[in-house]
C-alpha cells in the first residue's frame, strides 16, 4: 500500500532514533535518566484529583461531551482576566480542546489551502510545521537566533512572502529555546499581522513556569491582538495534568468558530470528568502553581550551575521547563553529541536539529526529573566528559 505524500513529508526520525538508542542503553542494564520529552513528572494537586474522583460518580459524565461545560468556559475566562487582565467572552472567545495540541494540530485545516504559506519558527515545536504540512501548505521558516534573543526578525521576511502568508506561529515562553518575549515584540507582531492580513497563533503553554520573579505576558494583552489572532493555553504544564488532555483556544471569535467546525468533524469533546478537574484547577487554590514553578526553578539551578562547574556553560532560562544548551566546545553536531552523551552516561537529551535547521549547535534538556536524578546525571557526566 502506497502512503500519501504528506506522510513522506512528516518526520519523527530523530525522536524515534533516540528512543531506540535509549532501549539499547537500557539493555546494557543502565538506567536512563530521561531529560528528553517535556512531560511533567509531578502529580496534580489533591483538590484537582478529588474533583475528578467526585466527577467519576456522576452518571451524566459518561455521555458525549460535544462542547465545553459552561462552568469551564467561565473558569478560564475568569482566570485570564485575573492573570493577564484580558477579558474573554466565555460564550464565543473560549474553545475547550483535547489538550492544546488538539488545536495546534487542527487550526491550519481551517485556514491553509494547498500551497498557502505559513510563517513558522525555526527551531520550533514540531507540531507547528506538521500542522501546515498536513494541510498541504508551505512552511516559511523564521530563524530564532541567539543574537536576536531568539525572537523572529519580522523585518527580514520578504515583503512578497509576508503578503502571501496566511498564518504565523509564535510560542513564548518558548519550546525548545526557552526564550521569552516582551510587550514591544507582540506590538510589532500585531502591526505586522494587520498590515499583511495574517492569522497569529500564539502558544502560551508555559506562562506559569517562570522564574526569578518574571511574569510572562499574554499576546492578547496587546491592543488589537484579538483582531488578528488566537492563543493556545493548556492545563498540562501549569497544573501537572498532561495526561488529562484539556486545553483551550481563546481570542478571535470568528477564528475559534472555524476551529470548532473542524473539530466537530473529528471528535466529541473532552471527557466531562477531566473538564471538572480543569474547573477545580482554575478556580481552586493556586498554591500548587507557585510550588510547581519553585521546584522547576530549583531544578534549573541545580542542572545549569552543576554543568557550569564542569565547564559546560549555558544561560539560565527565565521560563519554560527546558534548558536550551549550546553543545560543548569541540563538538560540531548536536545529534552526535546527544548520542555520545546517552551512550556514555545514560542521560538522554534531544539534539536541537530535531526542531529545525537553526537548532544545530544546541541540545534541549527537559527539567522533568527530581533533583536527585539531576544530581545523578551531573555525576555521570562528570565521570565521562571533560569540557574545556
Amino acid at each position: 500500500m502506497q502512503k500519501s505524500q504528506r506522510m513522506k513529508e512528516l518526520s519523527s526520525a530523530i525522536f524515534s532514533e533516540m528512543n531506540v538508542r535509549k532501549q539499547q542503553v537500557e539493555a546494557r542494564n543502565i538506567k536512563v535518566i530521561n531529560l528528553g520529552i517535556g512531560s511533567p513528572d509531578r502529580s496534580p494537586a489533591p483538590h484537582i484529583i478529588e474533583a475528578m474522583h467526585r466527577a467519576l460518580d456522576k452518571a451524566g459524565n459518561y455521555t458525549y461531551p460535544i462542547t465545553g461545560k459552561p462552568e469551564l468556559h467561565q473558569a478560564l475566562a475568569d482566570w485570564y482576566l485575573k492573570r493577564f487582565g484580558v477579558y474573554l467572552d466565555p460564550r464565543n472567545e473560549v474553545l475547550v480542546l483535547m489538550g492544546s495540541q488538539d488545536g495546534l494540530g487542527h487550526i491550519a485545516l481551517a485556514y491553509i489551502d494547498p500551497g498557502d504559506i505559513a510563517l513558522v519558527p525555526d527551531p520550533g515545536y514540531p507540531i507547528y510545521s506538521a500542522s501546515i504540512l498536513l494541510a498541504q501548505g508551505k512552511v516559511y521558516p523564521m530563524p530564532l537566533l541567539a543574537e536576536n534573543k531568539f525572537l523572529p526578525d519580522l523585518s527580514a521576511i520578504p515583503a512578497d512572502v509576508a503578503q502571501r502568508a496566511k498564518l504565523m506561529w509564535l510560542n513564548y515562553p518558548n519550546n525548545p529555546v526557552a526564550a521569552v518575549a516582551d510587550r514591544s515584540f507582540f506590538e510589532q507582531v500585531v502591526d505586522f499581522a494587520k498590515k499583511n492580513n495574517i492569522l497569529v497563533c500564539h502558544d502560551v503553554a508555559y506562562s506559569e513556569l517562570a522564574y526569578d520573579g518574571y511574569k510572562p505576558i499574554s499576546f492578547l494583552e496587546v491592543p488589537g491582538a484579538k483582531e488578528v489572532g488566537i492563543e493556545f493555553y493548556s492545563v498540562s504544564k501549569t497544573y501537572s495534568m498532561a495526561g488529562c488532555r484539556c486545553g483551550f483556544a481563546v481570542g478571535n471569535a470568528e477564528v475559534l468558530s472555524s476551529l470548532a467546525t473542524i473539530k466537530s468533524n473529528i471528535d466529541y469533546g473532552v471527557f466531562s470528568v477531566v473538564q471538572e478537574g480543569a474547573v477545580a484547577a482554575l478556580t481552586g487554590s493556586q498554591d500548587c502553581v507557585v510550588e510547581n514553578a519553585r521546584i522547576y526553578q530549583q531544578r534549573r539551578d541545580v542542572l545549569v550551575d552543576g554543568l557550569a562547574s564542569l565547564g559546560w556553560k549555558m544561560p539560565k532560562p527565565r521560563a519554560s521547563m527546558f534548558v536550551w544548551a549550546p553543545i560543548p566546545k569541540g563538538y560540531t553536531s548536536s545529534y552526535q553529541f546527544a548520542i555520545e552523551l546517552l551512550e556514555k552516561t545514560g542521560v538522554l537529551v534531544i539534539p536541537g536539529v530535531a526542531f529545525g535547521e537553526q537548532g544545530e549547535g544546541y541540545v534541549r534538556i527537559a527539567l522533568v526529573q527530581p533533583e536527585e536524578q539531576l544530581k545523578e546525571a551531573l555525576e555521570r557526566i562528570k565521570n565521562n566528559f571533560v569540557f574545556n
